[in-house]
């Protein structure tokens, strides 16, 4: 589902549709499908400068330690909650929109970052973390990725092709 706002309404906006969110978790659990929500706010700042926000998140259910299903809520974008004031602020960094597959004897990571190119991409391995940068003109990511288990970056390739980088770890 995707929307766009051109006022600084748009992220009350968000709020209201996650009054949805409640309802759809459970269908979730029944289904063990994904529920994904993503938007842009075009607005100006008090400085009358133009800032474009980009703002999802994507649900997953899965099965959690008792076997039971447990949604997760996983956000990407670049709009913020500002720890001292509350307000949410569009910041320079976007946080791309990944997922993580455990695969027969190896983890795969896909992250989406529209705009780049493999020579862009700064990949750090700690253990079970894997820390993705990149920057190219005006487009700047990053994302700490929990991994599910600890791997070493002997055992870690990647490619990006459009964009779409795949971390392969073993």
């Amino acid at each position: 589902m995707t929307g766009k706002r051109s006022d600084a309404g748009g992220i009350e906006g968000f709020f209201r549709g996650l009054g949805d969110l409640v309802e759809k978790l459970g269908e979730l659990a029944e289904t063990g499908e994904a529920l994904q929500k993503e938007g842009n706010i075009e607005t100006k700042t008090s400085g009358g400068r133009q800032v474009k926000g980009v703002y999802g998140f994507t649900v997953r259910v899965g099965l959690g330690d008792e076997g039971e299903p447990r949604p997760r809520v996983e956000p990407f974008g670049n709009i913020r909650r500002d720890e001292e004031t509350g307000a949410s602020v569009v910041q320079e960094v976007t946080e791309p929109m990944v997922d993580v597959f455990e695969e027969d004897g190896h983890v795969q990571v896909v992250a989406e970052l529209p705009g780049i190119g493999a020579e862009d991409i700064e990949l750090e391995l700690n253990g079970d973390v894997l820390d993705i940068q990149a920057a190219s003109g005006d487009k700047k990511y990053r994302k700490e990725v929990l991994l599910p288990r600890s791997f070493t970056a002997d055992g870690m390739t990647h490619s990006c092709r459009n964009g779409i980088l795949e971390v392969r770890l073993s």
